[in-house]
């Protein structure tokens, strides 16, 4: 009993201390000395802002330096193409107004307006005419036997061979009447020839009567890099030989405005009136034909495109050669590898593209080629995008095998393909068919599915005919099947890699089938066939 009060009173006297000297502390802090120690000072706590140091003479003449070596690089490769950069125009036909027109409604003379009403109301134009004494007797019509205006439009070209030959886009000349050509030093011609190749998007002029053109060096477009230093060429808005600079954001885009597109992106100012003119490195080496801007406004946002000028070349030297473009094919169905279906055909995202249909007699089914295959490479070329193996397919050597690296069933395997000659129809859609409802059906609630028999007449209609599979007759909306965008009239031919051949066993799949692992379907449709994956949210 005595131990346990020594205790709780020691106990109690050390508390009490450190109660002292923290206070004693705290207050030595606040008022700059110790009382417990006379003349001892405390210094308090000062924090250093990080300072900047000064920009030194010597780091200043080296930037200066640096950033005069980039002008002087801009300004050596805008001298070197300038020289070589056109500027197109177009002009339409002119059409000539019938010289008997039809019986208006509004008497002659009359104006279809109430009286004083300004026919320019609501428009930009309203304020140049509010003074103006609309009212009986005034009307806006071109007299009967009169031509209609012109219509023209402006683009930019290279010249890219010294005997007349100019690159540029296919839109920009695209449409009947003449197209002229305007030269750096103001000499003036009209094409001669125009070569186009819309799926594209390029077109090769040919000028007569020119001496002393300057060809513009064509570089190669696969060196470039993200981050490279590019100048973008032309006459955006009619304001001829205009040099932008920017850089490359990105490769391989594909924007959906052409069949054939694997873009470079540059945020290089790109406007109107830029089409068809060069984007070119650092070496004044043309790198890319501007082609396209993303914008909100009509105007350069910081998001422009160019079509690659190695694909352009190829493309290019064709045309005026042959004034037509012979393709290559290899004759599948393909679709770029995501998330879903890597994990489904063991690859990894962007490794490869997806093959989900071969057709017939083509260099692919010759070379064994099946749906569910993986390339993953051509003619030792790693292939990441559908643009990526379009492009080397097309470009490949006609009659020379070619190897082809798949990876099937998570294996790894060599093939061999022969490019053919592409048919002329090759690639076209079909079109849309109507469709009836098969009479006999299967529900599978839990995808959110009501599937049907493949009728011949159904098969038929569809645009399908020699397929096997079922027909999916509706999908409920906010399901799993609505979700991975599956509709009525598709017929699934494979679940989960294994052939469909009618509704026994595609129940008989289905039931073993696992939401949790994603089932895996091959659809097909009077446009194609592409993979699905369903599974569970």
């Amino acid at each position: 009993m005595m131990s346990m009060r020594i205790l709780n009173r020691q106990t109690f006297l050390v508390a009490t201390l450190v109660a002292l000297v923290t206070a004693i502390g705290i207050n030595a802090v606040t008022s700059g000395s110790s009382p417990l120690f006379p003349g001892a000072v405390v210094t308090p706590i000062r924090y250093a802002p990080t300072e900047i140091p000064p920009v030194t003479p010597e780091q200043a003449e080296r930037a200066l330096s640096s950033a005069r070596d980039l002008s002087t690089a801009f300004r050596v490769a805008s001298e070197q193409v300038l020289p070589s950069v056109v500027a197109i125009e177009t002009t339409a036909a002119a059409v000539q107004t019938p010289s008997e027109r039809r019986p208006s409604p509004v008497p002659p003379g009359r104006s279809p307006l109430p009286p004083g009403r300004n026919p320019f109301e609501g428009t930009p134009f309203e304020e140049f005419f509010r003074d103006m004494p609309f009212g009986e007797g005034h009307r806006f019509e071109m007299p009967p036997g009169q031509q209609m205006p012109r219509r023209s439009g402006l683009g930019s070209g290279v010249i890219f061979d010294e005997a007349g030959l100019i690159m540029t886009n296919n839109h920009v000349v695209a449409g009947s009447g003449s197209v002229n050509v305007r030269l750096h030093d103001g000499r003036e011609y009209t094409a001669s020839e125009v070569w186009t190749d819309p799926r594209t998007d390029i077109a090769v002029l040919k000028i007569d009567g020119a001496d002393d053109l300057v060809a513009a060096r064509l570089g190669n477009s696969d060196a470039m890099a993200i981050g490279d230093w590019v100048l973008a060429l032309g006459q955006p808005f009619g304001l001829e030989s205009t040099v932008t600079a920017g850089i490359i954001s990105a490769k391989h885009r594909g924007l959906g405005i052409a069949q054939r597109e694997s873009f470079l992106q540059t945020d290089a100012a790109i406007n109107p009136g830029n089409s068809g003119g060069p984007l070119v490195n650092l070496d004044g080496q043309v790198i890319g034909i501007n082609t396209a801007i993303s914008t909100r406004s009509g105007g350069n946002e910081g998001i422009g495109f160019a079509v690659p000028v190695n694909r352009a070349k190829w493309v290019a030297q064709q045309l005026a050669t042959d004034g037509v473009v012979r393709r290559a094919y290899l004759g599948v169905v393909i679709q770029p590898v995501t998330q879903e279906l890597a994990d489904q055909f063991q690859v990894r995202p962007r490794q490869g593209v997806v093959v989900s249909e071969v057709l017939p007699d083509t260099p692919a089914a010759k070379a064994g080629v099946q749906p569910g295959d993986v390339i993953v490479e051509i003619a030792g070329v790693r292939v990441s995008s559908s643009q990526e193996l379009i492009a080397l397919v097309e470009q490949a050597e006609l009659g020379k095998p070619h190897a082809l690296t798949i990876k099937r069933n998570g294996k790894m395997q060599e093939l061999a393909f022969t490019p053919e000659p592409q048919p002329d129809d090759y690639g076209l859609a079909q079109r849309d068919v109507p469709r009836d409802r098969p009479a006999e059906g299967s529900q599978f609630d839990e995808l959110g599915l009501e599937l049907g028999s493949l009728e011949p007449e159904v098969a038929q209609q569809l645009g399908l005919q020699d397929v096997e599979g079922v027909v999916i007759m509706g999908v409920q909306q906010g399901t799993i099947a609505d979700r991975a965008g599956l509709e009525s009239g598709m017929v699934i031919t494979q679940i989960n890699r294994q052939p469909v051949t009618d509704l026994a066993s595609a129940e008989k799949i289905l039931e073993e089938a696992s939401l949790q692992e994603g089932i895996l379907l091959l659809i097909r449709t009077a446009q194609g066939s592409r993979f699905v994956v369903l599974r569970q949210a």
